[in-house]
């Protein structure tokens, strides 16, 4: 039996909605990737070089420290993670999420949303944060108003 679970990160809300659907859609569970300190407004200005996420994303090695480390991974052998599109790639939480379990024989699907932004390369960018015998998919970036019978079809035809 393969048990799904939506592993989400979301900093306005499109995530979190679009993660839900999808995990109706996969019949997944729902985990919520929470920051320690939850970001403002302030700290998601990406025109400002000194706001928390322009200065996380400038540092490759940031980590950002999670609220909690309660998802049970090991009862899942699908976990799709999401996420919205930061500076062309997954914002450093993701990795800190990833860093934080054991993903081992496991398979990862990513899916985003952005405002125009592709995930191109951010799989492989990610693949240093997991075991080296995790599964780690590419994915797409998905809008959160996407229908559930469109999400049935893009999970039903992964190559998982």
């Amino acid at each position: 039996m393969n048990k799904k679970l939506v592993a989400y990160f979301s900093a306005s809300g499109n995530t979190a909605r679009l993660a839900k659907n999808l995990a109706e859609a996969a019949g997944a569970d729902l985990y919520e990737i929470r920051p320690a300190v939850p970001y403002t407004s302030a700290d998601l200005n990406w025109q400002n070089k000194q706001s928390r996420s322009s200065v996380e994303m400038n540092d490759k090695s940031s980590r950002p420290e999670l609220a909690d480390t309660n998802a049970k991974i090991t009862d899942y052998d699908t976990i799709f993670v999401g996420f919205p599109v930061w500076w062309y790639t997954a914002p450093t939480i993701i990795n800190s999420f990833l860093e934080s379990y054991d993903f081992s024989g496991k398979a990862i699907v990513l899916f985003a949303t952005s405002g125009g932004s592709g995930i191109n390369g951010t799989a492989k960018a990610l693949k240093s944060s997991v075991a080296v015998d995790t599964k780690l998919i590419e994915g797409k970036v998905l809008n959160s108003g996407t229908s559930a019978a469109s999400l049935k079809d893009w999970i039903n035809g992964l190559e998982i």
